[in-house]
């Protein structure tokens, strides 16, 4: 019998390169919104592959101020999933857009292609599909479906009216890393926001990303300066401007945002930048290890390797066939008396009282809720050792032999 260990869900993979980034940050003199967050926009723009990204402080916040650039507000429409975290979806509410929420396919963590083909109306300005677990979306079929429909589409800005069609604005908070049809994720949406909080792959600690495709007609370094803009209160210049020798004077273009990433979290994100690729290997070598364990039993799990896309191994997301939602907390608990921190991914969003609120009814997304029922997130990250990979595994094929 095993020694019982002390096995945490998402523990951050901080080591002592980004604690001494941090400090040569804060030694700087210069601890806000500067060079080092240029230059981490810069690495992630190329490392994407794309001309420019805009680091700010939280995937929500770069999700937003996307739908602000787009000129989304009042008696547009949204789609997005009913299976995700409420950011997905807070956003369209917080511009003062309608939120359309469509069900996930019956197998699938995906949403329903078919019926966000049918939830597109010359309202919809944009849809926010969700890559779970870092695995993409089948982004071919979302775009299949938007150019499809572009003949009811009544642009409302002059970014919309260049795209001439619903903007794909990508939910990529788990997927920094991933590829689709060999491309990097945040290069394949319109707009891609990407989440740095303490518990992904990449961190900042708090943070997030965005980067754009280039839209013809619009200019990329426009877009980066309306974002400036929209996340530093519509100051006309940021504080590195005004160090500048009597350039103290600045205008307030409008009144918006502040949501500004600053050097400090982005010490951190330059070491991890250097990291990531030997950390997404690690993610690959463990999956890898879950799924020759759990498969053969039954097991239902994410395909987070194909010939046609490459996760990025966020989360390890399992479904239990047969088993009542009771019965899947039981077995979260009994994990968490073996030590080992389980969670669930997710609740769908009807289920919660803010979208129960706004009228939401989980009966209306069936697949979501059966979907949720029987789901079991194991801890999948880059500070376990194969020991605890192999305990992981060892416990939980333990107690499921009770239910399965």
């Amino acid at each position: 019998m095993s020694v019982k260990m002390n096995i945490p869900f998402s523990p951050p993979d901080i080591s002592e390169a980004e604690i001494e980034e941090v400090a040569k940050a804060l030694r700087s003199g210069w601890i806000t919104t500067g060079p080092r967050t240029k230059e981490l926009e810069r690495q992630i723009a190329e490392y994407v592959g794309t001309k420019k990204c805009v680091c700010l402080n939280s995937q929500t916040a770069c999700a937003e101020m996307a739908l602000r650039v787009l000129g989304v507000g009042p008696g547009d429409e949204v789609i997005t999933s009913a299976y995700t975290y409420t950011a997905s979806a807070s956003i369209i509410e917080h511009v003062g857009a309608k939120i359309v929420l469509v069900d996930t396919q019956r197998d699938c963590l995906e949403m329903d292609y078919a019926a966000l083909e049918v939830a597109i109306t010359d309202k919809t300005k944009a849809v926010i599909p969700v890559d779970i677990a870092g695995i993409p979306c089948d982004y071919d079929r979302i775009f299949e479906i938007v150019e499809k429909k572009k003949d009811i589409f009544k642009p409302a800005s002059k970014i919309q009216e260049a795209l001439g069609r619903v903007a794909v604005m990508a939910d990529t908070a788990h997927s920094f890393g991933g590829k689709y049809h060999g491309k990097m994720l945040g290069s394949v949406a319109d707009f891609s926001s990407f989440s740095f909080h303490a518990v992904k792959n990449f961190t900042t600690a708090e943070g997030g990303a965005l980067t754009w495709r280039a839209i013809p007609g619009i200019d990329d370094e426009a877009i980066y300066k309306q974002l400036q803009l929209l996340s530093l209160h519509g100051q006309s210049k940021d504080a590195l401007a005004k160090t500048q020798l009597g350039a103290w004077e600045y205008d307030i273009i409008g009144p918006w945002y502040k949501c500004n990433m600053t050097d400090v979290v982005a010490a951190i994100g330059l070491i991890q930048m250097k990291r990531y690729p030997a950390m997404l290997a690690r993610r690959k070598e463990i999956i890898g290890k879950f799924d020759a364990a759990l498969r053969p039993l039954g097991v239902k799990t994410l395909d987070h390797y194909t010939d046609d896309h490459e996760s990025s191994g966020h989360l390890y997301l399992t479904r239990i066939p047969g088993i009542t939602l009771e019965q899947r907390n039981e077995i979260i608990i009994k994990m968490a008396e073996q030590g080992v921190a389980c969670n669930v991914h997710y609740k769908p969003l009807p289920m919660h009282t803010a979208y129960k609120n706004l009228g939401f009814d989980i009966k209306n997304y069936p697949n979501a809720y059966n979907n949720f029922v029987n789901e079991i997130t194991l801890p999948l990250h880059t500070c376990l050792t194969d020991e605890e990979v192999d305990y992981v595994i060892e416990k939980y094929i333990e107690i499921l032999k009770e239910y399965i």
